[in-house]
């Protein structure tokens, strides 16, 4: 730990701790039925989205999954509008007509999100195509997880980003887990990175509970992407330790998986990084209240923003209709 960076660590801790609070505090409301729309939550798998983000500029493009909420919030989504849109309300981030599992935010650079399995992936190389025919050094990335990789679609994407050398980034999430089937029920036993590199595509595999690990690893990535020296693939071992979608499809109550959810808490990526930073005096006990309490006031700010916020009329149905 000689070269632990405090500031930067503590910078990833907050981070995932407010995706953590958001996502605790929805599934807390979500009983009370006034979201009317699925909830996939990434509690265990913050680790991921922050230090990914935390490499990526407001102009790179992000395109994601069902399961968008740590995504949306580590690039710079705007909280009112994404608890907005879970309340469907005209104020949410896709005028409330997408729910949780469609956020989008221009402005933060997280293009969209599809509940599609796979949908995103080539919208994502042609973002990055986009990118290059207008001169840019922006990158895409393209987040989805382990059930998505077992789609047509990825191999078709993968083909023409390694063709053409495109900046896009395929980060695969493996939560080992395709809503209640496991990946050994579903694929071979062979490392996912031998996906990409059966197109070329340099590949690594990160331990995804860990922000710093993870982070390195996105900055290698991108700056290949930035060079021009074509697309990459991270695959970000990581866990969810919530069920698929809220108050529906839970995970086997079998001994295994009750064992194996244990152990993932273990290594739960707020509390990896949680230690080291009390260790090194870069954050103290109040310090972590301290932040928890302003946390928490944002989401009530956001809550009380969404419910205040109007519902969608009939009269602009059609403004968001394509034929």
């Amino acid at each position: 730990m000689s070269d632990f960076d405090g500031q930067t660590a503590l910078e990833l801790f907050r981070a995932m701790l407010r995706i953590r609070l958001v996502e605790e505090a929805v599934a807390l409301r979500y009983g009370e039925l006034e979201m009317r729309c699925p909830i996939h939550l990434s509690v265990g798998q913050e680790a991921v989205a922050v230090g990914l983000c935390a490499e990526l500029r407001r102009t790179d493009q992000v395109l994601s999954t069902h399961r968008c909420h740590a995504h949306y919030l580590a690039k710079g989504g705007d909280l009112r509008a994404m608890i907005a849109e879970l309340y469907g309300r005209d104020a949410g981030c896709c005028g409330g007509r997408g729910g949780s599992m469609n956020l989008h935010d221009a402005e933060a650079g997280l293009l969209l999100s599809s509940p599609t399995i796979g949908s995103a992936i080539p919208v994502a190389v042609g973002a990055a195509l986009a990118m290059r025919q207008a001169g840019q050094d922006g990158v895409a990335v393209t987040i989805f997880g382990d059930g998505a990789a077992e789609e047509g679609v990825l191999h078709e994407a993968m083909n023409f980003a390694a063709l053409r050398s495109l900046p896009v980034l395929f980060v695969l999430e493996n939560n080992l887990w395709s809503i209640v089937t496991t990946l050994e029920h579903r694929q071979p036993a062979r490392p996912l990175t031998e996906l990409a590199r059966a197109h070329g595509i340099p590949a690594e595999t990160v331990d995804g509970n860990d922000a710093l690990a993870m982070r390195a690893a996105a900055a290698r990535a991108v700056a290949r992407g930035r060079r021009g020296d074509g697309p990459g693939f991270l695959v970000c071992d990581t866990y969810r330790l919530r069920d698929h979608c809220e108050h529906t499809l839970p995970l086997p109550e079998d001994a295994a998986t009750r064992a194996e959810r244990a152990a993932w808490r273990e290594h739960c990526p707020i509390q990896r990084l949680r230690r080291p930073l009390l260790r090194s005096g870069a954050l103290t006990e109040a310090m972590e209240e301290a932040m928890a309490v302003e946390i928490l006031a944002e989401i009530e700010d956001a809550v009380a923003f969404a419910r205040s916020a109007p519902f969608p009329t009939t009269a602009g149905v059609e403004e968001t209709l394509y034929v």
